[in-house]
Protein backbone atom coordinates (compact mmCIF):
# COMPACT_ATOMS: atom_id res chain seq x y z
CA UNK A 1 0.00 0.00 0.00
CA UNK A 2 1.26 3.40 -0.87
CA UNK A 3 1.86 5.90 1.83
CA UNK A 4 0.17 9.28 1.35
CA UNK A 5 2.63 11.68 -0.12
CA UNK A 6 4.65 9.05 -2.01
CA UNK A 7 4.78 9.17 -5.83
CA UNK A 8 2.00 7.18 -7.44
CA UNK A 9 4.36 4.84 -9.18
CA UNK A 10 6.75 4.63 -6.24
CA UNK A 11 10.19 6.06 -5.87
CA UNK A 12 12.02 6.25 -9.17
CA UNK A 13 15.13 4.24 -9.57
CA UNK A 14 18.43 6.14 -9.18
CA UNK A 15 16.96 8.60 -6.71
CA UNK A 16 18.17 8.43 -3.14
CA UNK A 17 16.10 7.87 -0.13
CA UNK A 18 15.16 11.54 0.37
CA UNK A 19 15.99 13.55 3.44
CA UNK A 20 16.75 10.55 5.58
CA UNK A 21 19.41 9.30 3.25
CA UNK A 22 20.82 12.85 2.78
CA UNK A 23 21.09 13.42 6.50
CA UNK A 24 22.59 10.03 7.13
CA UNK A 25 25.27 10.37 4.46
CA UNK A 26 26.16 14.08 4.20
CA UNK A 27 25.95 15.13 7.87
CA UNK A 28 26.50 11.81 9.54
CA UNK A 29 29.52 13.20 11.52
CA UNK A 30 27.88 16.49 12.49
CA UNK A 31 26.20 16.54 15.89
CA UNK A 32 24.28 19.70 16.74
CA UNK A 33 24.70 19.37 20.49
CA UNK A 34 24.96 22.17 23.10
CA UNK A 35 28.79 22.49 22.79
CA UNK A 36 28.52 23.00 19.05
CA UNK A 37 25.97 25.77 19.53
CA UNK A 38 28.08 27.55 22.16
CA UNK A 39 31.17 27.45 19.92
CA UNK A 40 29.41 29.19 17.04
CA UNK A 41 30.84 32.53 15.97
CA UNK A 42 27.37 33.89 15.28
CA UNK A 43 24.58 33.75 17.79
CA UNK A 44 20.96 34.42 17.00
CA UNK A 45 19.12 36.86 19.18
CA UNK A 46 16.08 35.55 20.95
CA UNK A 47 12.63 36.56 19.85
CA UNK A 48 12.38 38.93 22.81
CA UNK A 49 15.76 40.52 21.96
CA UNK A 50 14.79 40.95 18.31
CA UNK A 51 11.71 42.85 19.42
CA UNK A 52 13.88 45.26 21.42
CA UNK A 53 16.63 47.66 20.39
CA UNK A 54 18.59 45.34 18.14
CA UNK A 55 18.08 45.69 14.44
CA UNK A 56 20.12 42.63 13.41
CA UNK A 57 19.00 39.06 13.85
CA UNK A 58 22.39 37.73 14.96
CA UNK A 59 25.41 38.98 16.91
CA UNK A 60 29.11 38.12 16.68
CA UNK A 61 30.64 36.45 19.71
CA UNK A 62 34.17 37.34 20.84
CA UNK A 63 36.51 36.54 23.70
CA UNK A 64 35.16 39.54 25.62
CA UNK A 65 31.67 38.11 25.82
CA UNK A 66 30.62 35.22 27.99
CA UNK A 67 30.72 31.69 26.59
CA UNK A 68 27.56 30.53 28.28
CA UNK A 69 24.05 30.43 26.91
CA UNK A 70 22.45 33.57 25.62
CA UNK A 71 21.36 35.96 28.32
CA UNK A 72 19.60 39.32 28.22
CA UNK A 73 22.16 42.11 27.74
CA UNK A 74 22.99 43.99 30.92
CA UNK A 75 25.53 46.67 31.95
CA UNK A 76 27.64 44.08 33.86
CA UNK A 77 30.44 42.48 31.74
CA UNK A 78 30.56 38.72 31.42
CA UNK A 79 33.05 36.45 33.11
CA UNK A 80 35.24 36.28 30.01
CA UNK A 81 35.36 40.05 29.77
CA UNK A 82 36.37 40.37 33.39
CA UNK A 83 39.14 37.81 32.91
CA UNK A 84 40.42 39.66 29.87
CA UNK A 85 40.51 42.99 31.67
CA UNK A 86 42.30 41.37 34.64
CA UNK A 87 44.93 39.93 32.28
CA UNK A 88 45.56 43.35 30.72
CA UNK A 89 45.80 44.92 34.17
CA UNK A 90 48.35 42.34 35.34
CA UNK A 91 50.50 42.92 32.26
CA UNK A 92 50.42 46.70 32.84
CA UNK A 93 51.39 46.30 36.50
CA UNK A 94 54.29 43.97 35.61
CA UNK A 95 55.57 46.40 32.99
CA UNK A 96 55.37 49.36 35.40
CA UNK A 97 57.22 47.38 38.08
CA UNK A 98 59.99 46.48 35.62
CA UNK A 99 60.41 50.11 34.60
CA UNK A 100 60.50 51.28 38.23
CA UNK A 101 63.06 48.65 39.24
CA UNK A 102 65.26 49.64 36.32
CA UNK A 103 65.12 53.36 37.11
CA UNK A 104 65.69 52.95 40.84
CA UNK A 105 68.85 50.81 40.24
CA UNK A 106 68.35 48.44 43.19
CA UNK A 107 71.90 47.05 42.88
CA UNK A 108 73.26 50.19 44.60
CA UNK A 109 72.53 49.99 48.34
CA UNK A 110 71.10 53.18 49.81
CA UNK A 111 73.41 55.17 52.02
CA UNK A 112 72.75 54.90 55.71
CA UNK A 113 72.61 58.32 57.29
CA UNK A 114 73.56 56.95 60.73
CA UNK A 115 76.67 58.73 62.02
CA UNK A 116 79.45 56.49 63.28
CA UNK A 117 81.18 57.23 66.62
CA UNK A 118 84.72 58.55 66.69
CA UNK A 119 87.51 55.98 67.01
CA UNK A 120 90.70 57.61 68.34
CA UNK A 121 94.23 56.52 69.16
CA UNK A 122 96.56 58.79 71.15
CA UNK A 123 100.21 57.75 71.39
CA UNK A 124 102.61 59.60 73.74
CA UNK A 125 106.18 60.03 72.52
CA UNK A 126 108.87 59.91 75.20
CA UNK A 127 112.05 61.98 74.79
CA UNK A 128 115.22 60.07 74.08
CA UNK A 129 117.44 62.75 75.71
CA UNK A 130 117.11 65.79 77.94
CA UNK A 131 114.61 68.24 76.47
CA UNK A 132 116.41 71.39 75.19
CA UNK A 133 115.20 74.80 76.35
CA UNK A 134 115.58 78.38 75.22
CA UNK A 135 113.70 81.21 73.57
CA UNK A 136 110.86 80.10 71.26
CA UNK A 137 112.29 81.90 68.23
CA UNK A 138 115.63 80.13 68.66
CA UNK A 139 114.04 76.77 69.26
CA UNK A 140 111.92 77.03 66.11
CA UNK A 141 114.91 78.13 64.04
CA UNK A 142 116.87 75.02 65.04
CA UNK A 143 114.00 72.57 64.57
CA UNK A 144 112.49 70.83 61.53
CA UNK A 145 109.62 73.34 61.88
CA UNK A 146 111.84 76.28 60.85
CA UNK A 147 110.17 76.49 57.44
CA UNK A 148 106.64 75.78 58.66
CA UNK A 149 104.02 78.46 58.28
CA UNK A 150 102.41 80.13 61.27
CA UNK A 151 98.88 79.28 62.34
CA UNK A 152 96.06 78.78 59.82
CA UNK A 153 98.38 79.75 56.95
CA UNK A 154 100.00 76.34 57.35
CA UNK A 155 96.70 74.57 56.56
CA UNK A 156 96.49 74.90 52.79
CA UNK A 157 93.64 73.56 50.68
CA UNK A 158 94.32 71.34 47.67
CA UNK A 159 93.02 72.14 44.19
CA UNK A 160 89.31 71.33 44.24
CA UNK A 161 87.55 69.58 41.41
CA UNK A 162 84.09 68.12 41.01
CA UNK A 163 83.49 64.43 41.67
CA UNK A 164 80.89 62.17 40.12
CA UNK A 165 78.10 63.28 42.48
CA UNK A 166 79.51 66.43 44.15
CA UNK A 167 80.00 69.79 42.45
CA UNK A 168 83.24 71.70 42.77
CA UNK A 169 81.60 74.20 45.13
CA UNK A 170 80.56 71.36 47.45
CA UNK A 171 84.09 69.97 47.50
CA UNK A 172 85.42 73.43 48.39
CA UNK A 173 82.85 73.63 51.20
CA UNK A 174 83.94 70.26 52.64
CA UNK A 175 87.61 71.26 52.55
CA UNK A 176 86.92 74.62 54.19
CA UNK A 177 84.90 72.94 56.99
CA UNK A 178 87.78 70.53 57.56
CA UNK A 179 90.21 73.46 57.77
CA UNK A 180 87.92 75.27 60.21
CA UNK A 181 87.87 72.17 62.38
CA UNK A 182 91.67 71.96 62.41
CA UNK A 183 91.99 75.65 63.26
CA UNK A 184 89.50 75.54 66.12
CA UNK A 185 90.69 72.22 67.56
CA UNK A 186 94.44 72.79 67.20
CA UNK A 187 95.11 76.54 67.22
CA UNK A 188 92.46 78.29 69.31
CA UNK A 189 94.22 79.60 72.47
CA UNK A 190 91.25 78.93 74.75
CA UNK A 191 90.91 75.36 73.47
CA UNK A 192 94.64 74.75 73.91
CA UNK A 193 94.46 76.01 77.50
CA UNK A 194 91.51 73.72 78.28
CA UNK A 195 89.24 76.70 78.94
CA UNK A 196 86.81 76.18 76.02
CA UNK A 197 85.31 73.38 73.92
CA UNK A 198 82.42 75.15 72.18
CA UNK A 199 84.47 76.30 69.13
CA UNK A 200 85.00 72.62 68.31
CA UNK A 201 81.59 71.37 69.39
CA UNK A 202 79.63 73.60 67.01
CA UNK A 203 81.43 72.05 64.04
CA UNK A 204 80.40 68.47 64.85
CA UNK A 205 77.42 66.48 63.59
CA UNK A 206 74.62 66.48 66.22
CA UNK A 207 74.75 62.67 66.40
CA UNK A 208 78.30 62.89 67.80
CA UNK A 209 77.65 65.54 70.44
CA UNK A 210 76.79 63.06 73.19
CA UNK A 211 80.09 61.25 72.66
CA UNK A 212 81.97 64.54 72.51
CA UNK A 213 80.39 65.83 75.74
CA UNK A 214 81.23 62.62 77.58
CA UNK A 215 84.82 62.81 76.29
CA UNK A 216 85.16 66.32 77.67
CA UNK A 217 83.50 65.57 81.01
CA UNK A 218 85.02 62.12 81.67
CA UNK A 219 87.99 61.51 79.38
CA UNK A 220 89.07 57.90 79.00
CA UNK A 221 91.70 56.03 77.04
CA UNK A 222 89.17 53.49 75.73
CA UNK A 223 89.51 54.55 72.11
CA UNK A 224 86.16 56.35 72.15
CA UNK A 225 86.30 59.06 74.80
CA UNK A 226 89.74 60.64 74.72
CA UNK A 227 89.46 64.42 74.80
CA UNK A 228 92.78 64.65 72.94
CA UNK A 229 91.25 62.62 70.11
CA UNK A 230 88.85 65.47 69.39
CA UNK A 231 91.19 68.41 70.04
CA UNK A 232 94.59 69.52 71.30
CA UNK A 233 94.78 70.77 74.87
CA UNK A 234 97.39 70.93 77.58
CA UNK A 235 96.99 70.07 81.22
CA UNK A 236 96.62 73.56 82.74
CA UNK A 237 98.57 72.46 85.79
CA UNK A 238 101.57 71.30 83.74
CA UNK A 239 102.23 73.61 80.79
CA UNK A 240 101.07 76.76 79.02
CA UNK A 241 101.85 78.34 75.66
CA UNK A 242 105.07 80.37 75.56
CA UNK A 243 104.35 81.63 72.02
CA UNK A 244 100.94 81.92 70.36
CA UNK A 245 102.50 81.51 66.89
CA UNK A 246 102.07 77.78 66.34
CA UNK A 247 103.99 76.28 63.43
CA UNK A 248 101.93 74.10 61.10
CA UNK A 249 102.53 71.93 58.05
CA UNK A 250 100.47 69.21 56.40
CA UNK A 251 98.08 68.12 53.69
CA UNK A 252 94.38 67.64 53.00
CA UNK A 253 92.83 65.22 50.51
CA UNK A 254 89.27 64.41 49.50
CA UNK A 255 87.51 61.39 48.04
CA UNK A 256 83.93 60.53 47.12
CA UNK A 257 82.88 57.47 49.12
CA UNK A 258 79.38 57.12 47.66
CA UNK A 259 76.76 59.17 45.90
CA UNK A 260 75.89 60.80 49.24
CA UNK A 261 79.21 60.90 51.09
CA UNK A 262 82.39 62.93 50.64
CA UNK A 263 85.41 62.15 52.82
CA UNK A 264 88.30 64.45 53.71
CA UNK A 265 91.54 63.17 55.26
CA UNK A 266 94.00 65.47 57.00
CA UNK A 267 97.59 64.90 58.05
CA UNK A 268 99.24 67.81 59.89
CA UNK A 269 102.10 68.43 62.28
CA UNK A 270 101.64 71.18 64.88
CA UNK A 271 104.66 72.49 66.79
CA UNK A 272 104.00 74.45 70.01
CA UNK A 273 106.37 76.45 72.23
CA UNK A 274 105.41 75.70 75.82
CA UNK A 275 106.64 76.69 79.28
CA UNK A 276 105.92 75.54 82.83
CA UNK A 277 102.41 76.48 83.96
CA UNK A 278 103.70 77.80 87.29
CA UNK A 279 106.65 79.76 85.91
CA UNK A 280 106.83 83.42 84.97
CA UNK A 281 105.68 84.26 81.44
CA UNK A 282 108.69 86.56 81.16
CA UNK A 283 111.08 83.63 81.48
CA UNK A 284 111.11 82.91 77.77
CA UNK A 285 114.48 81.18 77.94
CA UNK A 286 112.78 78.30 79.74
CA UNK A 287 110.53 77.37 76.80
CA UNK A 288 110.60 74.05 74.97
CA UNK A 289 108.90 72.60 71.88
CA UNK A 290 106.00 70.18 71.91
CA UNK A 291 105.00 68.42 68.67
CA UNK A 292 101.59 66.93 67.81
CA UNK A 293 100.95 64.87 64.68
CA UNK A 294 97.22 64.59 63.88
CA UNK A 295 95.75 62.35 61.20
CA UNK A 296 91.99 62.87 60.95
CA UNK A 297 89.28 61.42 58.77
CA UNK A 298 86.16 63.55 58.36
CA UNK A 299 82.99 62.65 56.47
CA UNK A 300 80.32 64.90 54.95
CA UNK A 301 76.87 64.24 53.53
CA UNK A 302 74.60 66.75 51.81
CA UNK A 303 73.11 67.94 55.10
CA UNK A 304 76.55 68.42 56.65
CA UNK A 305 77.63 70.60 53.75
CA UNK A 306 74.49 72.73 54.10
CA UNK A 307 74.83 73.23 57.86
CA UNK A 308 78.66 73.45 57.80
CA UNK A 309 79.41 70.62 60.19
CA UNK A 310 81.55 67.48 60.06
CA UNK A 311 81.47 63.86 61.17
CA UNK A 312 84.84 63.00 62.72
CA UNK A 313 85.29 59.27 62.12
CA UNK A 314 88.87 58.58 63.22
CA UNK A 315 91.83 60.34 64.80
CA UNK A 316 95.36 59.03 65.10
CA UNK A 317 97.50 61.32 67.29
CA UNK A 318 101.18 61.19 68.27
CA UNK A 319 102.39 63.83 70.74
CA UNK A 320 105.62 64.46 72.62
CA UNK A 321 107.78 64.81 74.51
CA UNK A 322 105.61 63.14 77.18
CA UNK A 323 106.13 60.63 79.91
CA UNK A 324 104.81 57.25 78.79
CA UNK A 325 103.40 56.60 82.24
CA UNK A 326 100.96 59.52 82.00
CA UNK A 327 97.45 59.22 80.59
CA UNK A 328 97.14 61.53 77.53
CA UNK A 329 93.36 61.16 77.15
CA UNK A 330 92.50 64.17 79.32
CA UNK A 331 95.22 66.57 78.19
CA UNK A 332 98.86 66.60 77.17
CA UNK A 333 101.50 66.88 79.89
CA UNK A 334 104.74 67.88 78.16
CA UNK A 335 108.15 66.98 79.50
CA UNK A 336 109.57 70.49 79.82
CA UNK A 337 112.98 72.01 79.21
CA UNK A 338 115.85 70.41 81.13
CA UNK A 339 113.90 67.28 82.06
CA UNK A 340 114.10 63.75 80.76
CA UNK A 341 111.70 60.82 80.79
CA UNK A 342 110.78 59.67 84.29
CA UNK A 343 110.05 56.13 83.07
CA UNK A 344 111.26 54.12 80.13
CA UNK A 345 108.02 52.44 79.19
CA UNK A 346 104.28 52.96 79.66
CA UNK A 347 102.49 52.42 82.94
CA UNK A 348 102.07 48.83 84.02
CA UNK A 349 98.80 47.14 83.14
CA UNK A 350 97.18 44.67 85.51
CA UNK A 351 95.12 42.08 83.58
CA UNK A 352 93.60 40.87 86.86
CA UNK A 353 92.20 44.27 87.84
CA UNK A 354 88.45 44.75 87.61
CA UNK A 355 86.83 47.43 85.52
CA UNK A 356 87.44 48.56 81.97
CA UNK A 357 91.12 48.16 81.02
CA UNK A 358 93.01 50.93 79.30
CA UNK A 359 92.81 49.94 75.65
CA UNK A 360 95.79 52.09 74.72
CA UNK A 361 97.99 50.48 77.37
CA UNK A 362 101.41 49.80 75.94
CA UNK A 363 101.10 52.39 73.15
CA UNK A 364 104.15 54.59 73.50
CA UNK A 365 106.90 55.80 71.19
CA UNK A 366 110.21 57.60 71.29
CA UNK A 367 110.42 61.16 70.05
CA UNK A 368 113.22 61.75 67.56
CA UNK A 369 115.82 64.29 68.63
CA UNK A 370 115.23 67.77 67.16
CA UNK A 371 117.20 68.27 63.95
CA UNK A 372 118.40 71.72 62.84
CA UNK A 373 116.73 73.20 59.79
CA UNK A 374 118.21 71.94 56.56
CA UNK A 375 119.03 68.51 57.95
CA UNK A 376 116.95 65.42 57.36
CA UNK A 377 114.36 65.17 60.12
CA UNK A 378 113.85 61.93 61.96
CA UNK A 379 110.23 60.74 62.11
CA UNK A 380 108.80 59.73 65.49
CA UNK A 381 109.30 56.03 66.00
CA UNK A 382 106.14 54.22 67.11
Amino acid sequence: MAVPGDPPDGTPEGIGGGDEEFRSDEYRSVVFDEDFVRAARLQEFSAQERMGEHARAVRSRSIWSGSGPARPRTSTPGRGARQGMLLVLLIAVAFAAAVYMGLSNPTVPPYSSRTEPLASTVVPLAPATVVPGGRPVDLFAKSPAADYRVGAAGITLPAARRTHHFAEAQVVTALSIAKDYLVQSSLDPDVLAGAATRPVRVLLDPDQLAQFDRSMASPSGDGRHAATGWLVRFDPGTAALADSRVRVSGTLAFEEISADVLEVTTDHTFVYAVRPATGSPAAEDGASLFTVRRELRLRFDQEDLTTRRAELLSAYVMAGPQDCSTEPADGFRPVLAGAGPATVGPAASDPYASGTPRRTAGLCGVLASPTPAGSAPVSPAP
